[in-house]
């Protein structure tokens, strides 16, 4: 994967990642403080991590591999701010979403 250009990929047009598994945005290494900065609506009803619709996170909007974002992008949790463009998790959301990796 050092191969990788991860200028190649753009989130804004992409979304994969959140929209690929309801057990994947689980929080871990976050502050209760940190935690108490993402709205309710957004947070799973266990308070495990951010509340899914099916496989999406509730907190991404717009369409997978047109145009997407962020609701939550200044307070998205640890997992979120640790998948970069082109990593493997990356590349594996984009090849469920039947994007080109």
């Amino acid at each position: 994967m050092d191969d990788v250009d991860s200028t190649a990929f753009d989130c804004q047009a992409c979304g994969a990642c959140c929209s690929y598994s309801a057990d994947w945005p689980r929080f871990s290494t976050e502050s209760d403080a940190d935690l108490l900065k993402i709205p309710e609506k957004f947070v799973a009803a266990d308070l495990s991590g951010m509340r899914c619709d099916g496989v999406r996170c509730s907190a991404l909007t717009g369409e997978v591999g047109k145009f997407t974002a962020c609701g939550i992008y200044a307070v998205r949790p640890e997992v979120c701010r640790t998948c970069m463009p082109g990593d493997p998790e990356c590349l594996m959301a984009r090849e469920e979403a039947g994007l080109p990796v």
